[in-house]
C-alpha cells in the first residue's frame, strides 16, 4: 500500500514553467515618448522648407547687363557695349536691368573707368553731364569728307589736320601747324599730322540737322586738356578731320 500512496503521489507533481506549452513569458510595456517624435516630424518639416526656399529663389531670376567692352570715364554706353545676362534678383543689389538700358544711354555717363565682364549696377554712373575733370569739349564743324558715315555721340576717334592744297593761307597756315606737329609733306600742306590721338564724340548732329548754309556736320569732342589749343586752331581754319577708332587699344 505504502508503494502505491508513493507512486501516486509522485503523480500529482506541478508542472514547472518551462514544461508548460501554452504559457508565454511576460514582456517589456514600451515607454512611448511623444514629444521626441514631435520633434523629429518638425525637424523634417523645417528641411523641406528650407529646400523648397532654395529652390525658389533660384528660380526668381532677373535680366540684367553686362559690359563686353571697356568704357572710359565720362563716356556714355552704348548698346554695342553691352549685353544681358540671368543673374539671381537681390533687393541689395541696383542692378541696371535690360528694360533700363535705353534710359542709362541717353542720361547718364561712367563716374570711373568701367571693365568688360562687370555687370552694371546704378552706383557706376552719373546724371552729371559736365566735363570730367582734365578734360575740355572742343567744337567741330566738318565738312563732307572729313568725317566718316554714320558717326555718333560715344564713337572714339582720332582727330588728323588735313590741308586746303588750293589756298595759299591754309597752305601757310597748315605748314606752320604742321611743323608744330611734327609732320607736313613735301608742297609744304601738312596732311596726317595727328592732332589728337583719341578722343570721345560727346555730341554729333544728324547729317539733317546741319546748317544748310554752309553744309557742315557741327561735332563736339571731348579732349584731354592739353590737346585743346591744338584742335582749337585746326578747327576755326576748318583743318581737322576725324577718324573712328576702335573703342580701347588692345
Amino acid at each position: 500500500m505504502k508503494v502505491q500512496e508513493r507512486t501516486g503521489a509522485g503523480n500529482h507533481r506541478v508542472p514547472s514553467p518551462a514544461q508548460s506549452a501554452g504559457e508565454r513569458l511576460p514582456t517589456v510595456a514600451r515607454e512611448r515618448k511623444p514629444a521626441l517624435a514631435a520633434l523629429a516630424v518638425l525637424l523634417i518639416l523645417v528641411g523641406a522648407l528650407g529646400a523648397t526656399v532654395l529652390v525658389l529663389r533660384a528660380g526668381n531670376r532677373v535680366e540684367v547687363v553686362k559690359l563686353t567692352e571697356n568704357v572710359e570715364a565720362g563716356e556714355a554706353i552704348k548698346n554695342s557695349d553691352v549685353t544681358t545676362v540671368m543673374v539671381a534678383d537681390d533687393d541689395s543689389i541696383d542692378y541696371i536691368k535690360a528694360d533700363q538700358l535705353s534710359l542709362v544711354e541717353k542720361t547718364l555717363t561712367a563716374k570711373s573707368a568701367l571693365y568688360a565682364g562687370s555687370l552694371l549696377v546704378g552706383q557706376m554712373f552719373t546724371g552729371d553731364k559736365g566735363t570730367p575733370a582734365g578734360k575740355a569739349v572742343v567744337g567741330l564743324s566738318l565738312k563732307d569728307g572729313q568725317y566718316p558715315t554714320g558717326i555718333k555721340a560715344g564713337d572714339t576717334v582720332t582727330i588728323y589736320r588735313v590741308g586746303d592744297r588750293n589756298g595759299s593761307s591754309s597752305s601757310s597756315s597748315s605748314s606752320s601747324s604742321g611743323s608744330q606737329s611734327g609732320s607736313s609733306n613735301s608742297s609744304g600742306t601738312s596732311g596726317g599730322g595727328v592732332i589728337v590721338e583719341r578722343a570721345t564724340i560727346s555730341h554729333a548732329a544728324k547729317p539733317n540737322d546741319s546748317t544748310i548754309s554752309s553744309g557742315n556736320l557741327a561735332v563736339t569732342v571731348l579732349v584731354d586738356n592739353a590737346d585743346a589749343a591744338a584742335l582749337s586752331q585746326a578747327a576755326s581754319a576748318g583743318e581737322a578731320a576725324v577718324v573712328t577708332v576702335p573703342s580701347h587699344n588692345g
